[in-house]
């Protein structure tokens, strides 16, 4: 008997805001180095230093938002080490991740390049736990001022005649860990400080994002915000804040049994749980001070599994293998999001390549699409469109996931059938729309574990497929472990 999921195509929660695909890109690993920058004197096909093969398939993917340098490694990280001729630039070291050399090759103007490349906002964060007030205040002003100051002209001098324009900057990163191991009252007063000297510039208004939980931590969302509030009177503005939420993962990435892949994916149930209550807390706080909405972000978020030291000796620190699982994660995901799209601002997936939850993986001169990747691309469909109610018996991170949006004439309807081991027949019901055409096309492997590798880069590809229409249902069966995405045309 199939279940039935009612899709309410007039019951609309919100728009679904690009920025709820955002990538993040931190100097972890190979993830910058060796992933999207491999120099501008490289053999690998490259774009000014960035890999071209990188670049085409991120433009494809048309990343919304670019989150960078980090992570943890932006509390150890200074701007001017990054701009300049790339041989007066320093060698440091990256205490934070390895202790490998940092070059610096890849800064601000190579990070600005990528996002004008890919057609990404960027979105920087600041380093609050090793740096200053003045250098973020400069590095605001290097990246945004036209031109006429000393900081302006040193960013033309060069090589980049207009302004950045960065809109999204972030006052430090987990700053209850990685960023400090401050309490919330002590980064509530860094925050202040901080956000207080971010200025305007270029007619363009920043963005400033505060630390938000690890988790669903609304201890630490009570006290910064109660600490805010007690003397500054939410005084310099908080205009998002930044939850990370990771789904921890018992196996390495391809050894996944059936009960540690059903552990992992109840964690979406956890996330979801926490984006509803961390909301609450903020409508409550921001109507209490009577000021306006503060967006809720999840600026990182993904799989995030057990390490393997060969694999890690020949790929680098964090290099993660994507899988079916990883693709049915990252549905499940941005399924939570659009169900949730008008209590959210942004959300980053880590990371864009080789560390954690990948849309790339790279060796040499090799670049693969992971199943990620094609997921979030089937999921594109969703951005700008209005999302809807979907009413379903069944549980979102163990029997079925669904979200859908809807603009005048078509209706997107992305469903995730967690279950390694069951297929499920379903049965869609648009109500009283009058359906006209569906388009379909399936994410799907009989292996949990299976990937796209080097060797066969192909294997976990998106296919069409045809479903049923009956009138006003839809009517299809879908493979243990699959991703469903429907582009309905109605009338």
């Amino acid at each position: 008997m199939p279940t039935t999921i009612t899709i309410h195509a007039h019951d609309a929660i919100g728009v679904i805001r690009p920025e709820l695909h955002g990538h993040f890109l931190e100097h972890l690993g190979t993830a910058t180095y060796g992933g999207i920058w491999v120099g501008r004197d490289s053999t690998i096909p490259n774009i000014d230093g960035l890999r071209a093969r990188a670049v085409e398939y991120l433009r494809t993917l048309a990343v919304p938002v670019l989150r960078w340098p980090g992570g943890c490694f932006a509390d150890a990280y200074h701007w001017r080490d990054g701009i300049g001729p790339a041989e007066r630039r320093p060698r440091t070291v990256n205490h934070t991740w390895g202790g490998s050399i940092e070059d610096n090759g890849f800064g601000t103007h190579e990070f600005m390049h990528l996002c004008s490349l890919i057609g990404a906002q960027p979105y920087l964060a600041a380093n609050m736990g090793s740096g200053s007030p003045s250098e973020l205040r400069d590095w605001v002003e290097y990246c945004n001022y036209p031109s006429g100051s000393t900081l302006a002209d040193m960013r033309i001098g060069n090589g980049a005649r207009d302004p950045f324009a960065v809109r999204y900057w972030g006052i430090g990163n987990e700053s209850w860990a990685c960023g400090g191991n401050m309490t919330a009252e002590e980064y509530a007063a860094l925050y202040a400080r901080f956000g207080t000297f971010v200025p305007s510039c270029g007619g363009t208004t920043p963005y400033l994002i505060a630390v938000g939980p690890n988790n669903n931590d609304t201890a630490w969302t009570r006290r910064f915000f109660t600490a805010l509030s007690a003397e500054r009177m939410f005084t310099p503005r908080i205009h998002g804040f930044a939850m990370h939420y990771y789904s921890w993962g018992t196996c390495a990435p391809t050894r996944y049994t059936p009960d540690a892949l059903r552990t992992q994916f109840s964690s979406f149930e956890g996330m979801e749980h926490a984006i509803v209550e961390q909301r609450a807390y903020l409508d409550m706080f921001a109507e209490r001070a009577g000021i306006p909405r503060i967006d809720l972000l999840v600026d990182e978020w993904g799989t995030w599994d057990v390490s393997e030291k060969e694999v890690e000796d020949e790929y680098g620190l964090f290099w993660q293998q994507n899988t079916i699982r990883d693709a049915a994660a990252a549905a499940l995901g941005l399924n939570v999001f659009h169900r949730h799209a008008d209590k959210l601002g942004m959300c980053n997936i880590a990371q864009v390549a080789n560390v954690l939850q990948a849309s790339l993986l790279t060796s040499g001169p090799a670049c693969v699409r992971t199943p990620t990747y094609h997921a979030l691309v089937l999921m594109k469909d969703h951005r700008n469109r209005t999302a809807l109610r979907v009413e379903s018996p069944l549980s979102p991170s163990r029997e079925l996931s669904v979200s859908a949006s809807r603009d005048d004439r078509t209706i997107v309807v992305t469903c995730v059938n967690p279950d390694p081991g069951s297929p499920r027949a379903i049965r869609l019901d648009i109500g009283d729309a009058s359906i006209s055409a569906v388009e379909g096309e399936e994410i799907a492997d009989n292996d949990p574990n299976a990937c796209n590798t080097f060797a066969n880069p192909d294997r976990i590809v998106p296919h069409p497929v045809t479903p049923e229409v009956s009138g006003d249902t839809i009517a299809m069966t879908m493979a243990p472990l699959s991703i469903m995405h429907l582009r309905i045309t109605v009338s």
